[in-house]
């Protein structure tokens, strides 16, 4: 059970592409683009473990935001939203574990099975990690409409840290 309003979940089930900022060294944002897979209690995104920095800055500095925004991404939807959350990266065995999210992958982006058919002839796209984040804050504009003040949602207990990482947590391991 989430405590997610029900039109972010619907944004979370639709959209092909959500722009994921973590913070990388020196505390500045960094966007990228990626494919939201909702669980019902966590976002999922998959990510290549081959040159990705993203990957790292999210094991310095878990805080991040998922923007919902790109109407073509979004079938449509009028809606738009911002999620804050903590990150975290799962990356055991990169040729399988990831496979975990697939049944979610397949629902939102059929095609993904033709492309593990031919597994062989992309093997560095199939070297995933998964990235895992749970919601803390939501900030929702159910008209779409940005300059106006959104609905805003908080998840139940602590909330996130805003100060910065410290040491320890800002070590790369």
């Amino acid at each position: 059970m989430t405590w997610l309003a029900e039109p972010i979940t619907d944004l979370l089930d639709v959209a092909l592409v959500a722009e994921l900022t973590a913070v990388r060294s020196g505390g500045r944002p960094v966007t990228y683009p990626l494919i939201p897979l909702w669980d019902g209690e966590r976002i999922l995104m998959t990510s290549s473990i081959l040159f990705s920095r993203k990957l790292e800055h999210l094991k310095a500095d878990p805080r991040v935001s998922i923007s919902l925004s790109d109407p073509v991404a979004l079938g449509g939807h009028r809606a738009r939203a911002t999620i804050q959350g903590l990150a975290q990266v799962i990356d055991g065995d990169p040729h399988t574990d990831w496979e975990r999210v697939l049944p979610l992958w397949e629902a939102k982006e059929p095609v993904i099975r033709q492309f593990l058919k031919a597994r062989v002839a992309f093997p560095l796209f199939f070297e995933r990690a998964v990235i895992e984040v749970i919601p803390q804050r939501a900030y929702l504009w159910p008209d779409g409409d940005t300059s106006s003040a959104p609905l805003i949602s908080a998840a139940p207990g602590p909330s996130i840290d805003r100060s910065a990482p410290s040491a320890a947590q800002s070590e790369v391991a």
